[in-house]
């Protein structure tokens, strides 16, 4: 049994793990950088520790660190958050050879998945729809551009250690490979250390489509159905529902049930995202995520299922309590990423806040980390709240979330609060229809208009 969990994140995600293991009687300990001596996950730990400098590498990115805070507080469990050490399988295996409980999936299945051209690979043996593309690495520009003639333009190029939206560039000709292609390399070396990458053929207006997966070690794996994570800027969501309002119930079913049999086929536990690029009726794998996402409180919303409880419940070798007859939607569900950043230039604003409100009432949640008189550290990503509605349908829902976002009150720095009121009373954004390219465009017209 874990009694003690500590949470190796920070922000809303570390508040939100905490208050899940309190409800289980576990007890948590915090770890921060010095920037976050104040911050809100520290305050309502049981025990805190601080584990270095603001930068990241230097304390949130700091395994031995880490691992040293949980040795001292004599933790059990390690839980990562998402982003940081979330999907680090050399982390996890120091985690497990200190004899700490790793609340997340197997290093080795994180392994897998974290390198694209293997988790490509891996995909195809799973019967996952893939997009075509090259059977694994790409070494040379000869090779680029021989694939790009088989299957034809565009292609995109892709880093295979990234994610994230990172490490990837599109080429709508030979031109634009040749200029593309060996600076794709050497920024993947850059930035994951790694200047190995692969070619896909590249959809040019999908929707992105992501299943939730459930499994425990036990062999039961579950899906809680899909959220459709289009509205997108720069490849990082902004806004993300569930269920899609593209998909026909067959298409989900299928979808769906190709993910859960393919993550049983594979031997995965503890939560994960296949994602989809879903175009003209087809869907193509883009990647998977061996971790918690940013956006699961959509799917706990409709299913009534919490997450975090179940990852520390498998964590613990329990299994998984439903089944998957007994897994019913509810409702609709929509969340809004609420970042500390400038609504029309989308530049980062931290800051003092000087007043907050939270929205509340029936079918409103709020996940973050702020407070009044919290100072909004400039070291990090610029998300400090995730604000998620429930409804009776999409209808009700989108006008809960109108409502809600209305009420929500964040003073003394700029939000994006503004762009979140103007999207939802988008007519694509309304009937469903956007696609991963919809918010790049409408914020490109309303720029030249």
């Amino acid at each position: 049994m874990i009694k003690k969990i500590l949470i190796a994140n920070r922000g809303e995600i570390a508040v939100r793990i905490i208050r899940a293991a309190k409800e289980m009687s576990i007890a948590t300990v915090a770890v921060y950088s010095e920037a976050d001596k104040n911050a809100m996950h520290v305050k309502i730990a049981d025990e805190a520790v601080c584990i270095g400098p603001a930068k990241a590498t230097d304390s949130y990115l700091n395994k031995q660190a880490i691992l040293s805070a949980a040795i001292i507080t004599n933790s059990d469990g390690i839980h990562p958050g998402y982003g940081f050490l979330s999907e680090n399988p050399d982390f996890v295996e120091m985690v497990e050879a200190h004899g700490f409980t790793f609340i997340g999936p197997s290093s080795k299945h994180i392994k897998i998945m974290g390198d694209k051209i293997q988790a490509k690979k891996t995909a195809i043996e799973l019967g996952i729809p893939t997009v075509p593309g090259s059977d694994g690495e790409v070494k040379s520009l000869d090779e680029a551009k021989k694939i790009a003639s088989d299957f034809g333009y565009p292609v995109i190029i892709k880093a295979a250690a990234g994610g994230g939206g990172r490490g990837m560039r599109i080429a709508f000709n030979e031109k634009e490979l040749t200029e593309n292609f060996d600076l794709t390399r050497s920024e993947a070396e850059v930035t994951f250390g790694n200047p190995a990458v692969y070619m896909e053929k590249f959809l040019q207006n999908p929707k992105h489509i992501e299943v939730q997966i459930l499994g425990d070690q036990h062999g039961n794996v579950l899906h809680l159905f899909e959220r459709d994570c289009s509205v997108q800027r720069r490849n990082q969501k902004v806004i993300e529902e569930a269920l899609s309002p593209a998909l026909s119930p067959e298409e989900r079913d299928y979808i769906c049930t190709v993910s859960a049999k393919s993550m049983q086929k594979m031997g995965y536990y503890s939560a994960g995202t296949i994602e989809y690029l879903y175009e003209d009726g087809k869907f193509y794998f883009m990647e998977m995520n061996t971790r918690l996402q940013v956006e699961h409180p959509v799917t706990e919303y409709i299913t009534g299922i919490d997450l975090v409880h179940e990852m520390i419940r498998i964590a613990q070798g329990k299994q998984l309590k439903q089944k998957q007859e007994d897994i019913k939607y509810i409702g609709h569900a929509i969340e809004c990423r609420i970042n500390a950043e400038d609504p029309d230039t989308f530049m980062p604003t931290p800051g003092k806040i000087l007043q907050f409100h939270p929205s509340a009432g029936g079918g409103v949640r709020l996940d973050t980390a702020i407070y009044n008189s919290y100072s909004i550290p400039p070291y990090y990503d610029s998300m400090i709240a995730k604000l998620i509605v429930h409804g009776t349908d999409r209808k009700h829902c989108l006008l809960r979330l109108k409502r809600a976002l209305n009420e929500l009150i964040i003073e003394g720095t700029k939000t994006n609060i503004p762009l979140h009121l103007r999207l939802i009373e988008e007519p694509k954004f309304i009937d469903g229809t956007y696609t991963i390219k919809w918010l790049e465009q409408l914020l490109s017209e309303n720029s030249n208009s």
